[in-house]
């Protein structure tokens, strides 16, 4: 079976599970940010386990399960938790959920993750809207033969394709806009993908920072190129769990992260309670 069928597979079984239910937004949590599924109405969840073909989350803080209904009276699939490189999947088995939720028919994708903040500026618990990365996995996840039936939108599904804009600027303005809403802000930042598992050193914190990094993390950009092939547009938005290596006397550890997201996942639920609404007429 081929990977495209593989994609396909798992799109006809989720879309028989969520019968007459069009997601038109994918939503994928980060480390400690799963609960803001519980805001979605009339339930339908999946564990990964259940879907064929599909990676299985083995990170605390990453649940491992499909959560589809309505946000906000918007049809959306939430994946609460994604599986990473570092884990021990391919760039390909990385990127499988971004693929199905494509083959499910979604315009835009949400792509939220937990970070280290390389901005001095930057404290604990605050929300940064991307508005580029920097690629340092060390790998394209659209290498190898180019696979055009994954083009589900006119001129998507390219070999070659622009990615001037990988965050979308509409979709950031709308973020922004319904975070003055909620009464704070959301600066933008550029996000530098590593592969982990292991934090950064302080020396590699100050070269990236050199390079125009503001945030560092091990997610997100595979997921952000594999949706720009198919004609998706990403909103990325980063919460800041810890400030990068050499800026803070403190040890990293996954705990700070996991406990620092659950701190903002009330603020990231009104968020999108708010920006939802708008997304769905992009």
């Amino acid at each position: 079976m081929t990977y495209f069928d593989q994609v396909a597979e798992a799109a006809a079984f989720l879309k028989a599970k969520l019968g007459s239910l069009a997601p038109q937004i994918g939503i994928v949590l980060g480390s400690g940010l799963g609960a803001v599924a519980y805001s979605v109405a009339n339930q339908i969840i999946i564990p990964y386990a259940k879907i064929p073909n599909f990676p299985h989350s083995t990170v605390e803080g990453h649940s491992g399960r499909m959560v589809a209904g309505l946000f906000n009276g918007v049809p959306a699939i939430v994946l609460q938790g994604r599986v990473h490189f570092y884990e021990g999947y391919s760039p390909q088995q990385v990127t499988f959920p971004m693929r199905v939720l494509g083959a499910l028919g979604i315009r835009a994708a949400v792509l939220t993750n937990a970070a280290g903040g390389i901005d001095e500026s930057y404290r604990v618990g605050q929300l940064v809207a991307l508005a580029d990365h920097i690629n340092f996995m060390g790998f394209n996840p659209l290498a190898g033969p180019n696979e055009p039936r994954f083009g589900f939108r006119p001129g998507s599904g390219l070999r070659f394709f622009d990615m001037t804009e990988p965050y979308s600027k509409t979709l950031r303005a709308l973020a922004q806009e319904a975070a003055a809403a909620e009464g704070f802000e959301i600066p933008e930042g550029i996000y530098l993908a590593v592969n982990g598992p292991s934090f950064e050193t302080p020396a590699e914190i100050r070269a990236f920072r050199t390079l125009g990094a503001t945030l560092v993390g091990m997610s997100t950009v595979p997921e952000t190129i594999v949706a720009r092939h198919m004609g998706i547009q990403v909103l990325g938005i980063s919460c800041v769990t810890n400030l990068a290596a050499g800026l803070s006397s403190r040890p990293l550890s996954h705990e700070e992260v996991f406990e620092s997201g659950r701190l903002v996942e009330v603020r990231l639920a009104r968020l999108f309670e708010r920006l939802l609404p708008k997304l769905q007429h992009i």
